[in-house]
């Protein structure tokens, strides 16, 4: 790696190149480094209600809740795992922030440059599989998690040790370019490998990158080889998927609901519900806005304590990533339903509808 090249006319060492590609990557360090250091800071400066689950807010238990219907790769049941298990789960958001904050701190510091880099690259893995699918318009998560995974791809591979602490404890003990763990650690200087060996690095870490941001974007929109869709899990419009239905001869209802799609900004909305018989197509039960709004919290079994399905004042409010056990008391008094399968049907205010079969 240290070798001399001519470049019209001029000869240049591959030290100063390494120098010059610093100083060129000094504004991806510090973008970079600023994004985790703002995130970490966030939660623990000036926003801490972020991260005071006692005091009734909506701290980041929240957030994460709203990342299960798209995660990837099963990571939406360590979630629920994490949300029925407090302790697990506020020791996994403080060790996330605080890892946030360090990587961005020695970012922007530039302090063992190279392995704040290659952290940053876990955590937006992390963040690709969790969020990646939200964003409405611009697929917003995705395209975060994509280029913070490149730019620290970039800085793991040359450094960026341009006005850092590495170049800082580099000039007070010039030893530390003879040890290794420097040379992979810091960013002052490159990597210990020949330039084969950095070649053949360099392009195995290109194609991960490549194969990890194509392919997550044509999973959510596809637009590679595929037509362009609105992805798997929708972050735009709400579905509810409803599950084990039991109804009653009274013309007792019990499902339970789960918000799997749609923007966490804003919460779906039932207004209305019917109980169907298909065979004649008659309505057998109906709740309408004001019955469901003056439905008992009993009503209402929810599978964790953050994002809740709840009675809102038209009717059933379900925010994404909520669970629940929902129960429907006869709407008529002395009501005996025949054998048979009825359809229940779940009215939005946008117009959606959601249905479930059930059996008498």
């Amino acid at each position: 790696m240290g070798s001399a090249t001519s470049v019209n006319g001029s000869t240049f060492s591959v030290d100063r190149g390494w120098r010059l590609a610093a100083i060129g990557l000094l504004a991806v360090r510090f973008v970079q480094g600023w994004i985790y250091w703002g995130g970490g800071t966030r939660r623990f400066i000036y926003g801490p209600q972020k991260l005071d689950a006692w005091g009734g807010g909506h701290w980041m238990a929240y957030k994460f809740q709203t990342a299960m219907p798209g995660a990837l790769l099963g990571t939406e049941h360590l979630v629920s795992f994490l949300l029925q298990h407090f302790v697990l789960l506020y020791v996994g958001v403080i060790v996330f922030s605080l890892v946030e904050l360090f990587a961005g701190f020695m970012l922007i510091t530039g302090l063992l440059t190279r392995i704040a880099a290659l952290t940053t690259i876990g955590l937006s893995f992390v963040l690709m599989l969790l969020f990646g699918w939200q964003g409405a318009t611009c697929i917003d998560e995705w395209t975060m998690a994509a280029s913070n995974f490149a730019m620290g791809v970039t800085l793991l591979l040359v450094g960026g040790g341009a006005y850092s602490l590495d170049n800082w404890l580099l000039a007070k003990k010039p030893g530390l370019a003879q040890k290794g763990w420097f040379r992979w650690m810091g960013g002052s200087l490159p990597l210990p490998l020949s330039d084969q060996a950095y070649k053949k690095f360099a392009l195995v870490l290109f194609w991960i990158a490549v194969a990890f941001i194509v392919g997550t974007y044509s999973y959510y929109r596809g637009s590679v080889v595929t037509p362009f869709h609105g992805g798997p899990v929708s972050p735009s419009k709400h579905h509810w998927s409803l599950s084990n239905g039991r109804l009653q001869g009274d013309g007792t209802v019990t499902f339970h609901a789960y918000v799997d799609a749609g923007t966490p900004e804003a919460p779906s909305n039932v207004l209305h519900v019917t109980l169907v018989d298909p065979r004649n197509g008659s309505v057998v039960e109906e709740w309408d806005s004001a019955k469901l709004a003056a439905l008992p919290k009993t009503a209402l079994k929810n599978d964790y304590d953050y994002q809740k399905i709840h009675i809102g004042k038209y009717g059933i409010t379900g925010p994404v990533g909520s669970k629940a056990t929902i129960i429907l008391p006869p709407a008529a008094s002395d009501l005996k339903l025949p054998a048979g399968t009825y359809t229940l049907k779940l009215n939005s205010v946008n117009g959606s509808v959601w249905t479930i079969p059930l059996q008498r």
